[in-house]
């Protein structure tokens, strides 16, 4: 096995919790992480030479920037291989939408190469190495939809019940930085636990948590100030708030809500503001890159 075709699920933020501020200067936070069944596709493929590749160019991401190269070299030190790899990456999630799509690209780059290179690393190791690349690399490493707390690194994995969600990319990019920098940003938000948001408050095992709950009981401590620094992103919110609890997801730009079915979903996509593009996917447990590799 020389080359590889895998998934880069998209995650959503049900909701975005900002506890607390770190004297390193990074925040404390409060999520739940939901994967999807839609996401870009990374091509690898194995080379003897030991060099890490681009073998396709990602429109507005300079190679010195590319999140997937960081990747390969970084499990490249990590392993001492002698290996190297071409990576192309087929593009389907925005740049800067709050989808997660680079991190994502970068965690099927580890668990891919892992498997060309047979380095035999396990998901905790991969996780690690993630980490060093982005704070939302190590929930698509683990592949579950998880409650998380820190930085996004503590993971507990959750239940979430099986619904469709339209997701709208207001045509906006947001800087991290920018947002995380906004002297208006609230720092301050009481943290809630995981029995906080369940019926009788009780679990013995993985939490079972209700997406339309979160949507009621919580927030995105990140939208007043991205609502405040771009109106697009305000007009398609409360557009789509006529069709359900809208919400941002990460620190943006694109915008989503929940749906009982697909149906559902498609017609309040086909009214959607023309100036928009939209997808309609389904929230999933387990990672598609996971079901992939599982079987490899």
């Amino acid at each position: 096995m020389t080359s590889l075709s895998l998934p880069a699920p998209a995650k959503l933020n049900l909701f975005l919790h900002i506890i607390g501020r770190r004297q390193d200067g990074y925040h404390e936070l409060q999520t739940v992480f939901q994967l999807l069944d839609f996401g870009d596709t990374v091509e690898l493929r194995s080379r003897d030479d030991g060099r890490i590749c681009r073998s396709r160019a990602i429109p507005g991401v300079a190679e010195d920037d590319d999140i997937t190269l960081r990747a390969a070299r970084a499990l490249k030190r990590a392993a001492g291989t002698q290996l190297g790899a071409d990576i192309g990456v087929h593009k389907r999630l925005p740049l800067g939408g709050g989808l997660g799509g680079g991190s994502s690209d970068a965690a099927t780059v580890l668990h891919g190469l892992n498997r060309l290179w047979k380095l035999g690393l396990g998901g905790a190791d991969l996780a690690r190495i993630g980490l060093t690349l982005g704070a939302d690399v190590p929930v698509f490493v683990a592949g579950d939809s998880a409650w998380a707390e820190g930085v996004g690194e503590r993971l507990q994995p959750v239940m979430l019940a099986p619904l469709w969600f339209l997701v709208i990319d207001p045509g906006v990019r947001v800087s991290t930085a920018a947002i995380f920098g906004a002297p208006e940003l609230t720092r301050n938000t009481a943290p809630v636990t995981i029995r906080d948001l369940l019926p009788g408050g009780h679990f013995e095992h993985i939490p079972e948590l209700s997406p339309h709950v979160l949507l009621e009981r919580t927030g995105n401590d990140c939208e007043p100030v991205v609502r405040s620094l771009d109106p697009q992103v305000e007009r398609v919110l409360d557009w789509l708030a006529g069709h359900g609890r809208a919400r941002m997801t990460g620190t943006g730009g694109c915008v989503f809500a929940c749906f009982a079915t697909r149906e559902e979903a498609e017609q309040a996509m086909s009214d959607r503001p023309g100036d928009c593009s939209a997808f309609v996917a389904r929230g999933v447990g387990r990672s598609p890159l996971l079901e992939k590799v599982q079987q490899i």
